[in-house]
């Protein structure tokens, strides 16, 4: 089967789930997640969700309460990357943002009455024509944020609703993707040279990013804009915190050997990689803390799922997600728990719109003359 016909399969795997989303609506989309989804399937949500297993726990879990909140509920993808692994496993793996009303609150997040914006970043492992895993982040901060109860530091980054591709083309990419896939995985070992050698220019940065590229953070951490904005709004404040992070895969022996159970996922598809690893990296939170977090010698784990479109060998965009809620938890704070403690004294009751259609929209305006 050639790659492209390949590809197309696995979309089609998950694509009635993906149609039944799109318009949001509980029946069919319970039907589609137990049509795509093994009996066995393990479902690896970021935190407060954790770890599930079976189509109906996801349902009732994760997306029934999300629907609740925004009742016109809608999925978004911007991209959607589908091959096979160099260990030769298949996956799917999806960039978006759920769109809905927020009229009710979700995790205690207080509703806002107005549109929201949540990104996720999805990968559905395929076996024998079905999903037998799910690896998902969603940016449960950015709905947060967007309902003014983020209860912890000010990002660093700029706050906004993630774009896809400036090429347009994440739902339709196509070919070969050796190339990139190599590119990244030198641009990796570059990156893990540093701080093992003081000196920033060991990265060769500019070899590897392109002057524009965007360096798209979660909420927490923020978006930054080519080299300067990547270095003083997440780099720089990462590594300061964690010099000892190890990555898979980094291209050298003695780190690989320092792994213990990490492992990435890797597909490569014309310009675009993607990557899902839970875990994929580890360090320890030591110097300056990180994210407003006192150092606490704490070594904890990051989930990573992530997004590179390359131009001209250069990493143009980096749509980048990791679990923030889950690396708080893993250093002793509660950010959901903060963020009722912030919020006891706001109303939690869904907001009470009518349709705007009534008479009383209009106080100024004259009574209708009496008929001579």
């Amino acid at each position: 089967m050639t790659g492209i016909a390949h590809a197309d399969q696995l979309k089609g795997v998950v694509a009635p789930f993906f149609a039944a989303a799109q318009s949001f609506a509980a029946d069919p989309v319970r039907r589609a997640l137990d049509d795509v989804a093994a009996p066995d399937i393990r479902i690896r949500m970021c935190h407060p969700f954790g770890d599930l297993h079976g189509a109906d726990s996801l349902f009732d879990t994760v997306y029934a309460p999300l629907f609740s909140a925004m009742p016109d509920l809608e999925r978004r993808d911007l991209i959607c990357l589908a091959g096979t692994t160099p260990e030769g496993d298949d996956w799917v793996g999806t960039m978006g943002n759920y769109f809905g009303s927020f009229m009710a609150p979700f995790l205690d997040i207080p509703p806002t009455g107005h549109l929201a914006h949540m990104r996720y970043h999805e990968f559905f492992r395929i076996t024998d024509g079905k999903v037998t895993e799910i690896q998902a982040i969603w940016d449960i901060p950015e709905l947060m944020m967007q309902a003014s109860a983020w209860p912890m530091a000010p990002q660093l980054g700029a706050f906004l609703c993630t774009p896809g591709p400036l090429t347009g083309d994440g739902l339709t990419a196509a070919g070969d993707g050796t190339a990139g896939l190599e590119r990244l995985k030198q641009m990796e070992t570059a990156m893990c040279r540093h701080p093992g050698d003081p000196d920033p220019r060991v990265m060769r940065l500019d070899e590897f990013w392109h002057p524009r590229f965007n360096w798209y953070g979660p909420a927490g951490v923020g978006t930054g804009r080519g080299i300067r904005g990547f270095r003083h709004w997440h780099q720089i404040p990462f590594l300061r915190g964690m010099p000892d992070r190890k990555a898979d895969p980094t291209g050298d022996r003695l780190a690989d050997e320092q792994m213990y159970d990490l492992h990435s996922h890797w597909i490569a598809v014309g310009d675009y990689v993607c990557e899902t690893g839970w875990p994929n990296m580890r360090m320890k939170v030591t110097h300056d803390g990180w994210m407003g977090i006192a150092p606490a010698g704490r070594e904890i784990t990051l989930c990573s799922v992530d997004f590179w479109r390359l131009e001209d060998r250069k990493i143009r965009e980096n749509w980048v997600q990791f679990d923030v809620l889950n690396v708080y938890m893993q250093l002793g704070v509660d950010v959901l728990a903060r963020m009722r403690e912030f919020n006891k004294a706001r109303s939690m009751a869904a907001i009470p719109f009518d349709e705007g259609l009534s008479m009383q929209e209009s106080p100024t305006a004259s009574a209708p003359e009496a008929t001579q």
